[in-house]
């Protein structure tokens, strides 16, 4: 095995360098709310801050939080009549009362199954179908999507005194919930940016992998770290870091309602160490005077996932903010969260890159046409494989099939390769290759070119329909404001820097992009507005 970039030259297999992860005996019951608590206990602060919200400086502490969620299971298995294997939907956006309830329920071996607030009636609709629940949580400004759903028990309102009263009320003693490490833990649900959304299931032992391999990085501090969520807890990002945050005993600051000025006065008034975004707040951070005016000094890193980033912006927003460790990974619903990430200051500096392979994964680059395994700086569709890896998709054998392989390796179909030393380079998401005369391009390089203009705030490339290409790639492109940077001088930009093939052939200008609650670009949206219009030229 190569020692620098862990790849084995007789099985073509990329191979983590990085310790491995320490797990309990499978057979051994322990849910991932136990797990997280286990990990907790070896604290210096036996009760530091557990949770903030950022709006109405609520605050619990973590004696309170452990309280708070014993006592809450034991009102939902008493009172209410959940019992294992249940499974419980949740439509909030972040609040307190949301990792409460995700640790009552994880340790009574109820599967959670969380959804986007904003998401239409039609399509929670589509989800309950999928997952089956028994009960639904949401709150005061969402019951009413679930009006019309039928449910073996209540909705109940987060933030309502009822529920308040359920975590305070006087605790029943209840025996023990046994929950096996490979019980269902949770079901979210893929974005759907390339097609119809999907129910992943994950397992207690996925996600105390993930939650083993972070504490493995851990490093010694002197206060605890303060951090501030911007990704929702009903994401695969948000619902990990619900469980690694008590695991590594961090203050969190909540946000219920994502606005960069207001998380930028959040992080000087609770002195937060570490936010955790997606790439359009790091643009943003970069290119924009938002931060201007904050004491932003407590602020010792930022972690960065949900979506590529241009090596430009991370460039620019090193040089804005050298004293702040940026940190990206990479990953999947799929594969509880990240798979790949980078690790430090000496990692960090490897702009474009992911990272490295994290502790218990192998990986392996595999030619799409030939399915052969490639070796190290060659790009192929990535597959990975390790103790995070899904049970598959609810009611979808045939998705599953696609996408679990055998031997337990898991088909991300994401383009990528992997350098000499390592690092994993994300290309593109190989359905969203644009094919021009035969050629394949890559929407993400065109991207990152655009972003990396002083004129250009953020650029998505999708294909467009042409007759003798088959497709062209045209921009969708949010200018700076009172910027006059035109569809000539975008296209010639372009240009200079790519092989003819590669050249942007049309620009359209816009105010914003669509983009889905994790910063994800929605591409299939940017093909609807391309599918009217080429559907009208005809």
């Amino acid at each position: 095995m190569d020692p620098n970039s862990g790849f084995n030259s007789e099985t073509k297999t990329f191979h983590s360098l990085r310790p491995p992860i320490d797990l309990p005996p499978q057979h051994i019951t322990l849910s991932a709310s136990d797990y997280a608590y286990s990990l907790r206990a070896n604290s210096p602060w036996p009760d530091s801050l557990a949770f903030i919200n950022s709006s109405t400086g609520q605050r619990v502490s973590y004696s309170e939080f452990t309280r708070k969620t014993q006592t809450l299971a034991s009102y939902l298995h008493s009172f209410i009549g959940l019992s294992k294997g249940d499974i419980a939907f949740v439509l909030s956006p972040n609040l307190i009362q949301v990792p409460i309830l995700y640790f009552s329920l994880l340790s009574l071996g109820i599967v959670i199954s969380p959804a986007n607030p904003l998401s239409t009636e039609s399509e929670i609709s589509s989800l309950i179908q999928l997952c089956n629940p028994v009960i639904a949580f949401a709150t005061s400004s969402s019951a009413h999507k679930l009006s019309n759903i039928s449910l073996r028990f209540k909705t109940i309102v987060l933030d309502s005194p009822e529920f308040d009263s359920m975590m305070t009320s006087p605790v029943i003693t209840i025996d023990r919930v046994e929950v096996s490490q490979s019980d269902l833990a949770a079901i979210l649900y893929s974005s759907g940016t390339t097609g119809r959304v999907k129910g992943v299931m994950l397992t207690h032992r996925n996600l105390m992998a993930t939650v083993s391999g972070t504490y493995a990085h851990r490093t010694e501090r002197k206060s605890p770290a303060v951090l501030l969520y911007t990704v929702p807890y009903f994401h695969v990002f948000g619902f990990f870091y619900s469980l690694k945050s008590v695991a590594l005993n961090e203050g969190v600051v909540l946000m219920e309602r994502f606005d960069l000025r207001k998380m930028m006065r959040a992080v000087e008034e609770f002195r937060v160490t570490h936010v955790v975004v997606a790439p359009p707040v790091v643009v943003a951070m970069a290119k924009t005077d938002v931060t201007d005016g904050y004491d932003l000094s407590s602020l010792e890193g930022v972690a960065c996932g949900a979506a590529p980033i241009a090596k430009e912006v991370v460039s620019a927003f090193m040089a804005k903010f050298p004293r702040v460790v940026f940190l990206q990974g990479y990953g999947l619903t799929e594969s509880t969260g990240s798979a790949w990430r980078t690790v430090g200051q000496e990692e960090s500096v490897h702009w474009g890159s992911t990272g490295r392979l994290s502790g218990g994964f192998e990986a392996k680059i595999v030619d799409p046409d030939t399915g052969h395994a490639l070796p190290p700086c060659k790009q192929g569709e990535l597959w990975i494989r390790g103790p995070t890896i899904m049970k598959g998709y609810i009611g979808d054998p045939e998705a599953t099939s696609a996408t679990l392989v055998a031997d337990g390796w898991l088909r991300t179909g994401d383009l990528c390769y992997v350098d000499e030393e390592g690092f994993l380079f994300v290309v593109d998401r190989h359905k969203e290759l644009i094919k021009y005369k035969g050629y394949q391009v890559a929407p993400a390089e065109l991207e990152h070119l655009l972003q990396s203009h002083p004129e250009i705030v953020d650029a998505a490339v999708i294909p467009y329909p042409d007759e003798e290409a088959g497709q062209v790639p045209i921009a969708f492109v949010v200018r700076q404001p009172q910027s006059s940077f035109g569809e000539a001088e975008i296209i010639d930009f372009v240009a200079k820097q790519v092989s003819p093939y590669k050249k942007i052939r049309r620009v359209t200008f816009v105010n914003s992009l669509p983009k889905s609650a994790t910063g994800k670009l929605l591409r299939k949206d940017l093909r609807k507005i391309v599918s009217v219009n080429s559907s009208s030229r005809l």
